[in-house]
C-alpha cells in the first residue's frame, strides 16, 4: 500500500519538500475547471484545504481576438461585438459590405462576387430579394449556408425551467446524408463567458443518433439515443429533467435516463430559445457542450414545453407560438424555387440561404 500526501494544484508551496527526481517545478498560469482522481470528481473550491493567489476564471471573449479584417472587439459582462471597418460587415467582420444593398425587409446582404449579392431573408420573407411574404405553419430549416450562417428561429426565454421541464417535438429530415451528421435541433443557455457561467440545454443529431445534453453548472450530462429508424418519415422526441435527473425517449425506443454530475440542481439560462440553428456565426463562441457544427436540415414542428407536472404543454414564444426573429426559414414541403420563375432560360438553384 502506498500513501500519498496532499495534492497541489497550480504550484507547490515553498515550505513543501519536492523529490529531486521531479525536476524543476513551475507555477501554472491559466484555468482549471474539472478535476478527477480515479474517476471521482473533486470539487476544486469546496474541498480545498487552503490556497493562495487564486481568482475566479474569467477570460474575456475579446482575448480570443474573434474579429476579422481589422475589426475591434468590444465587450462588457454580458455582451460583445465587433466594430467593423467601413469595407466589412458580419458578426466577426468577415464579409465585404454590399455597396448597394438590394435586399428588402431587413434582410442581410452578403456579396457573392463583385457583381452578385445574396440576401439572407428574415422570418416570414422569401425570394431573391426577400420581397415575398410567406405564411409559415411548419418551419423548414436549410442547415448551414455557404456563408457559414444557420437558418434558425428565436423565441422568448422559456420561464421557470430551473428545476423541471418537459419538451415534445416532431421532426422530418431532409433527404441527404449531411442532415444526420452534426446538426443542432434546439438550444438555450448562457454563453460561458464572464460571470454568466456555462448552464445550457441542447438537443441535436450526431452520426444518426439524437443527442440530449444539459449543464447545471457542475458538469455536462448527456444521453445518446440508438440510431434513428430511417424508414420512419416523421420522428417523435420526448425529453425532460427533474433536478439532476434527465430522460430522453425517441420514437419507439426505450426511455433512457442520466444524472448530471456535481451538486447543482438548477438550470439558469437567460438566452432566447433557438430552434433549428443559432444566431451566432461560429459555434466556437458557444459553451463547450453545444458545439454542433451545422444547423438542422429538414422540418421541425409541434414543439411544446411544460415546466410543471401540474401544467399543460404550450408552444414556446410570446405570444404563444410566435418567434421573435428568424433567418432563412421556409414552409415545410415548399421549395423556394417553386415560388420563383427564372427568366431568359435561367435555372433556379437552392443555396441554403436563399435561391
Amino acid at each position: 500500500q502506498i500513501s500519498f500526501g496532499s495534492i497541489f494544484l497550480g504550484k507547490v508551496p515553498v515550505h513543501e519538500e519536492v523529490h529531486r527526481c521531479a525536476g524543476q517545478i513551475y507555477g501554472y498560469k491559466g484555468c482549471i475547471r474539472d478535476f478527477q482522481v480515479n474517476h471521482k470528481e473533486l470539487f476544486i473550491i469546496d474541498e480545498a484545504l487552503e490556497g493562495r493567489d487564486v481568482e475566479n476564471c474569467d477570460v474575456p471573449i475579446c482575448d480570443y481576438h474573434p474579429c476579422h479584417n481589422g475589426g475591434t472587439c468590444t465587450s462588457d459582462e454580458e455582451n460583445w461585438y465587433c466594430e467593423c471597418p467601413k469595407l466589412y460587415t458580419g458578426k466577426l467582420c468577415q464579409f465585404a459590405t454590399c455597396d448597394e444593398n438590394p435586399c428588402g425587409n431587413g434582410a442581410t446582404c452578403f456579396p457573392k462576387s463583385r457583381r452578385d449579392a445574396v440576401c439572407l431573408c428574415p422570418y416570414g420573407r422569401s425570394g431573391i430579394l426577400c420581397s415575398d411574404a410567406i405564411n409559415i405553419t411548419q418551419p423548414s430549416f436549410s442547415g448551414t449556408d455557404v456563408f457559414g450562417y444557420t437558418s434558425f428561429l428565436a423565441y422568448s426565454t422559456i420561464p421557470n425551467i430551473t428545476f423541471y421541464y418537459e419538451f415534445r417535438l416532431k421532426f422530418q429530415l431532409a433527404n441527404h446524408h449531411s442532415a444526420l451528421q452534426d446538426n443542432l435541433i434546439f438550444f438555450t443557455g448562457q454563453k460561458g463567458q464572464g460571470l454568466n457561467g456555462d448552464d445550457f440545454l441542447e438537443l441535436g443529431l450526431r452520426n444518426g443518433r439524437v443527442v440530449y445534453s444539459y449543464n447545471l453548472g457542475s458538469g455536462t450530462a448527456t444521453i445518446i439515443s440508438k440510431p434513428l429508424d430511417l424508414t420512419l418519415n416523421i420522428h417523435v422526441i420526448h425529453l425532460g429533467r427533474n433536478l439532476q435527473k434527465g430522460w430522453l425517449k425517441v420514437d419507439d425506443q426505450k426511455n433512457k435516463t442520466v444524472t448530471s454530475p456535481g451538486r447543482l440542481v438548477g438550470l439558469n439560462v437567460f438566452s432566447q430559445f433557438y430552434l433549428g440553428g443559432y444566431r451566432e456565426y461560429t459555434p466556437e463562441l458557444l459553451p463547450k457542450g453545444p458545439r454542433f457544427k451545422n444547423g438542422f436540415q429538414g422540418c421541425i414542428f409541434d414543439v411544446q414545453v411544460r415546466t410543471s407536472l401540474n401544467k399543460g404543454f404550450k408552444s414556446p414564444g410570446t405570444p404563444e407560438g410566435h418567434p421573435n426573429s428568424g433567418r432563412s426559414v421556409g414552409q415545410c414541403k415548399d421549395s423556394p424555387c417553386s415560388l420563383i420563375k427564372c427568366r431568359n432560360g435561367g435555372k433556379c438553384i437552392e443555396s441554403g440561404s436563399t435561391v
